[in-house]
């Protein structure tokens, strides 16, 4: 398989950030959504600290792959058969996927900035953990991770309705299926 996409297919480099970045956006809802609800310090800033690496590898991730996207690869055309509307919807899904990753880093690195909780998670600081929500950086963050579950759950979606409903193979673009 060729490193950049072709005309129908994305090459190497597009799907192992496409699925890297699936996983470790889903390592950080788990972990984000089960960090906020522990009552368990300890146990908390361990998940917090996965988190936050999760999160700055995702950062890294994204910038790469637009990076990657603007400089040397272009994306496959899309199906000739599909719907214009599904088309637009499909980049909006993308392009909001982008915006979202970006706001939910930002809000990421400003919470544990304003918080000082960096202090506590990785430097050692003898003091418990901040009431995260009396952060602003919190509410974008907090907004962020349901909007991503719901762009998560659309997506999904959209690929088996085409894999199964349509049956156009559109799986086989990101490295599943023949």
């Amino acid at each position: 398989m060729p490193w950049t996409s072709t005309a129908d297919r994305y090459g190497t480099v597009a799907i192992a950030i496409h699925w890297i970045t699936a996983l470790a956006v889903i390592g950080l809802l788990i972990s984000g959504f089960q960090a906020a609800g522990m009552a368990n310090a300890p146990g908390q800033a361990g998940l917090l600290r996965i988190h936050a690496v999760l999160g700055i590898s995702v950062l890294v991730l994204t910038i790469l792959r637009l990076a990657w996207w603007w400089l040397i690869d272009r994306k496959p055309l899309p199906p000739a058969d599909m719907p214009r509307w599904q088309s637009r919807a499909a980049t909006s899904v993308h392009g909001l996927f982008y915006v979202v990753i970006l706001v939910m880093a930002a809000s990421g690195i400003g919470m544990l900035v304003v918080s000082q909780a960096a202090q506590v998670l990785f430097f050692g600081a003898p003091r418990p953990l901040p009431d995260f929500d009396a952060y602003a950086p919190r509410i974008p963050h907090g907004i962020g991770g349901r909007l991503m579950v719901a762009l998560i759950c659309l997506h999904v979606a959209a690929a088996l309705y085409h894999q199964f409903i349509r049956r156009d193979r559109l799986l086989r673009r990101m490295g599943l299926g023949r």
